[in-house]
């Protein structure tokens, strides 16, 4: 008997195996479920803040038209920008060193041009790993940092002078929000600059008007500042930001801001380019803080030139500045090679702030 049984056995395990093999494969196991991200789970970027050494350098808020320290000191800041940190990393230049020598130009805030094609095209995650590095060096070296969206264009057309400079309002809106999330309370970024330059590029990129892009960046400080109550906002005007005219008329509606201008060269008539300064930006350092945050090409020459009349005028305005720029690729240049080798003007730039006058 148990042998007829276990001969039974054996012909139905072997029935089935027979039956299996014959199968097609996809019917012998239950298909794969598609591997899907707990979705549910995921954080954005920058949600877990910075805080290495937050409160390490003095807080600079707003009284009036100039910038203060918590004691009420007056800051007039002298600064450069140095080149995108994607760039910087992709050609093996970000590093401490960079901002050191940064230092020894005498600058005490440094302006980081955030290109919107390398924050995509490194990830905001990743991008936000560079800007860490950058907040600690620049802490431990006794300099402030300006973020700067460094678009180029026209936001509400959504036409841009380059690609490089191409974003979208959501992109510019969930950039602020990310940042400012990530860096909520840290010290050592001093200025929040919302756009680089506005242009309408002489109308090849359509039209905008003042109320518009007022809207859009008062959009802008409101969520900074959900995150970042303290934050200094920098607003640009019109004409690659150079025109503070339609704040005559319509500031923003907000606290604890500046302004920006870009006063290069060519943007008036020369000798005097005073005149013209003081119609089309000077006038709004008598009621805000003004920064011209970005111009060129600044060197020694006769008092009656570029170099020192701008320099001249931004500092009897109290005007904040940062010259452009400290690459030897991106000009007009402060430096010749990665041997940090100074131009003219970067000779220039280093001698005024390194021996500020009073």
């Amino acid at each position: 008997m148990k042998a007829k049984q276990l001969l039974s056995s054996i012909s139905g395990i072997a029935a089935i195996c027979v039956w299996m093999f014959a199968m097609p494969l996809s019917a012998q196991k239950p298909a794969a479920k598609p591997q899907l991200g707990e979705w549910w789970n995921e954080k954005s970027p920058g949600t877990t803040l910075y805080t290495t050494d937050a409160k390490k350098l003095p807080l600079i808020s707003v009284k009036g038209n100039k910038f203060v320290d918590p004691q009420g000191n007056v800051i007039l800041f002298r600064g450069l920008s140095i080149s995108d940190p994607d760039k910087l990393a992709s050609q093996g230049h970000w590093n401490r060193e960079h901002f050191v020598k940064v230092q020894e130009m005498g600058a005490k805030v440094v302006r980081i041009p955030i290109h919107p094609a390398a924050w995509r095209g490194r990830t905001p995650a990743e991008y936000l790993k560079l800007l860490d590095q950058a907040v600690g060096w620049c802490t431990e070296l006794n300099m402030y940092i300006m973020l700067d969206w460094h678009s180029i264009g026209n936001l509400t057309t959504g036409l841009f002078q380059d690609p490089m400079y191409e974003t979208t309002l959501q992109e510019t809106y969930n950039f602020w929000s990310t940042v400012a999330r990530h860096y909520a309370g840290h010290n050592t970024i001093a200025f929040w600059e919302l756009f680089n330059e506005p242009t309408t590029y002489r109308g090849q990129l359509g039209q905008v008007n003042w109320n518009e892009w007022k809207q859009i960046c008062e959009n802008e400080i409101t969520i900074i500042r959900a995150y970042n109550p303290q934050a200094v906002v920098l607003v640009a005007g019109f004409d690659w930001a150079y025109d503070l005219t339609p704040i005559r008329e319509a500031p923003i509606n907000a606290q604890n801001i500046g302004y920006t201008t870009h006063p290069y060269a060519h943007k008036g008539p020369q000798r005097p380019w005073e005149t013209k300064w003081e119609l089309d930006f000077g006038f709004a350092a008598d009621s805000y803080p003004v920064v011209a945050t970005e111009f060129g090409g600044a060197e020694a020459g006769a008092s009656d030139s570029y170099g020192p009349s701008i320099i001249r005028y931004l500092e009897s305005k109290g005007i904040s500045w940062l010259v452009w720029c400290f690459d030897p690729e991106w000009g007009p240049t402060l430096i010749k090679d990665w041997n940090y080798t100074l131009t003219p003007a970067g000779e220039f730039a280093k001698n005024i702030m390194t021996n500020p006058h009073p």
